[in-house]
């Protein structure tokens, strides 16, 4: 299996705390369920274009306030 080229590690958490947002209303908010959310937040979780920047439309911030993007160890 090919190793990945890049990493990320996600902010999301740190947006939504500072807005007192749930998970779960994140979660509806882009039409997604909360475990996706839960996933994003831990790392474990590669979203799509789509969904990167429908939660940063949720924020009001560009993409990359949202993720961390780095070459992979």
């Amino acid at each position: 299996m090919a190793k990945q080229k890049y990493a990320f590690e996600s902010k999301i958490h740190v947006y939504r705390a500072t807005q007192r947002m749930t998970q779960a209303e994140l979660a509806e908010a882009v039409g997604v369920s909360r475990q996706t959310i839960v996933q994003l937040e831990r790392n474990r979780y590669n979203p799509s274009l789509l969904l990167a920047y429908s939660i940063a439309q949720v924020f009001g911030v560009a993409v990359e306030d949202l993720f961390d993007f780095r070459e992979a160890d």
